[in-house]
């Protein structure tokens, strides 16, 4: 009986197609490492004795995130696609693509976020939480430095889900792809304010249409990185001139800060 189970589950597995298995287990496995391996949380109870005393352990902290994810989100996959799937990385999203669409769109919706991000960070408990490094609030070298490291970190955060998974999953599922795709990008937000977490079941299938328009990751990428950028910017502008109105004369104010 235990054998015949067995010989129907070989069989089962002989009928699957091999380029979504691979997909689908490689995905489980290194998001996995991911949070387990190259997180802020890996680094702060492993690594951060090796780096003390340093005044900048804090940005140490992020760059390990940064770059340990754009290894296990971006170089992995891309040596999965080269040496076991042997397919071109174009056809993951790994080109120019549609880019009249794809900035036309991108530019739509920057335009759209900017005075939405502007009302919102009116709450002091908003602008006091970005950026998440406290240091690049007053120190405009660490915020450059930590909105590169963050550039780094949208091209595999985004290329994992809009390009890796999306595209790997396109020939089999169709347009269910964009649906698979939004499922671990939203569960990957929970933990974050609720409005944020539902906001990411909408913008995971945008994002997820996009890609798939432009054949392309790309303008994910501009568009994520965008978006926090413009957060984390005017954040810090109203931090340092401890205004967080809304109006004409607060935007006066808080320009007058910068320069």
């Amino acid at each position: 009986m235990l054998l015949k189970e067995i010989k129907i589950l070989l069989n089962i597995i002989k009928s699957l197609n091999r380029k979504v298995v691979i997909i689908f287990i490689s995905i489980a496995m290194l998001q996995t490492i991911s949070w387990y391996y190259t997180s802020r949380s890996f680094f702060r109870l492993n690594l951060a004795e090796l780096f003390k005393p340093n005044e900048n352990i804090s940005l140490i902290e992020y760059f390990y995130w940064f770059i340990g994810d754009f290894f296990t989100l971006l170089i992995v996959p891309v040596l999965i696609i080269k040496l076991l799937l042997k397919e071109k990385l174009s056809n993951f999203g790994f080109q120019i693509g549609d880019y009249k669409t794809g900035l036309k769109y991108s530019s739509l919706f920057i335009l759209f976020m900017i005075p939405l991000i502007w009302v919102v960070s009116g709450s002091q408990s908003f602008a006091s939480t970005y950026p998440h490094l406290q240091g690049a609030r007053s120190n405009w070298s660490i915020f450059i430095l930590l909105e590169t490291g963050m550039l780094i970190y949208m091209m595999a955060w985004e290329f994992i889900w809009r390009g890796y998974m999306l595209f790997g999953l396109k020939e089999k599922f169709g347009y269910y792809a964009i649906l698979i795709q939004m499922i671990p990008f939203l569960i990957l937000h929970n933990g974050k304010p609720v409005l944020e977490t539902f906001g990411a079941i909408f913008g995971g299938i945008a994002l997820g249409i996009l890609a798939w328009r432009t054949a392309s990751f790309y303008y994910c990428v501009i568009i994520h990185t965008a978006v926090m950028f413009t957060i984390d910017f005017i954040s810090v502008l109203r931090f340092r001139s401890s205004d967080y109105g809304i109006g004409l004369n607060s935007i006066l104010n808080i320009l007058k800060s910068f320069f």
